[in-house]
């Protein structure tokens, strides 16, 4: 009976390790930005995972320059509020990092104003964790052979693992103290409250004694 849930175990845990590998944790995308605003783009990233972004303005017609003017600035903030990358004017540009807190990681992009108004149209890529490691680089600088390589895929996809089965154990257990402490104050509220409806009540039926008795009625 063990060896067959041992067995069930390492399916689940290669099946997963499957679906992370062909997964990667990677935001590509395009996107507008007109001149004199602002749009912020965030990530939630773990601490000490790698982090890796680059950005470009994309040239309206292929083969021309960008106009002196193109320019935007680019600031990447922790959720603490500190500051990891700024770039101020530039046309193009990346930034790379090992997050020394978790949460959402937050860049925005800003274009100064311009008469006429326009449009920026942006490529931006951002890598974490496993994707934000170049795997090609480090198999040419270790001189390591094609399984070697793999085994250091695999043992970064099972700390991953690892760790957010972690993660989702400490969320499970603040969910629980939630739970707890709503259902407690609850109780208080409702006990209050009965508490008040009786002591209304009783208060309604003296009232009425008395005023029953004042007109002689009882």
């Amino acid at each position: 009976m063990r060896r067959s849930i041992n067995i069930a175990t390492l399916i689940v845990t290669v099946m997963i390790l499957i679906l992370l590998t062909s997964s990667p944790l990677v935001i590509g995308m395009r996107f507008d930005l007109e001149t004199g605003a602002t749009k912020c783009i965030t990530e939630d990233i773990k601490i000490n995972a790698m982090t890796v972004g680059k950005y470009s303005i994309v040239k309206p017609v292929e083969g021309f320059p960008l106009s002196e003017y193109d320019r935007i600035t680019v600031r990447v903030t922790s959720p603490l509020g500190n500051n990891y990358h700024y770039a101020d004017r530039k046309q193009s540009g990346s930034f790379a990092f090992t997050a020394g807190e978790a949460g959402d990681y937050m860049a925005c992009f800003w274009a100064a104003k311009q008469s006429p108004d326009k449009s920026l149209s942006i490529d931006f890529e951002w890598k974490s964790g496993l994707a934000a490691k170049d795997w090609s680089k480090v198999a040419k600088k270790g001189q390591v052979e094609m399984m070697e390589l793999e085994l250091k895929k695999l043992y970064d996809s099972v700390t991953m693992v690892h760790e957010e089965m972690f993660n989702l154990r400490a969320r499970e257990e603040l969910m629980q103290q939630l739970i707890r402490s709503t259902n407690a104050k609850m109780a208080t509220f409702s006990f209050f409250s009965l508490v008040i409806c009786l002591s209304v009540a009783a208060l309604q039926l003296w009232h009425l004694k008395a005023f029953f008795q004042r007109k002689k009625l009882i």
